[in-house]
């Protein structure tokens, strides 16, 4: 399922992510969804979050998660 040169944070979306719903999200709601698979990537949470899904992870783990989505989202409209 991964394409050449897709990064795994995409094919380990792809699995959670149903076309049909994934069709019926707005283009903002899509952003968000890559974000905070890419950041799950970064903290080295994939691995766990393919295994036993976000329920699965702790309070903790999802907290970072949104904590830096919310950073990068803050850096991104500020430019940086």
């Amino acid at each position: 399922m991964c394409h050449t040169g897709e990064p795994r944070w995409m094919e380990v979306m792809e699995k959670f992510n149903d076309p049909k719903a994934w069709s019926k999200k707005t283009p903002k709601q899509q952003e968000n969804e890559r974000l905070k698979f890419e950041v799950a990537w970064e903290l080295g949470l994939l691995d766990k979050l393919e295994a036993v899904g976000f329920k699965g992870l702790t309070a903790r783990e999802t907290g970072r998660i949104g904590g830096r989505m919310n950073q990068k989202k803050k850096e991104k409209r500020n430019g940086e």
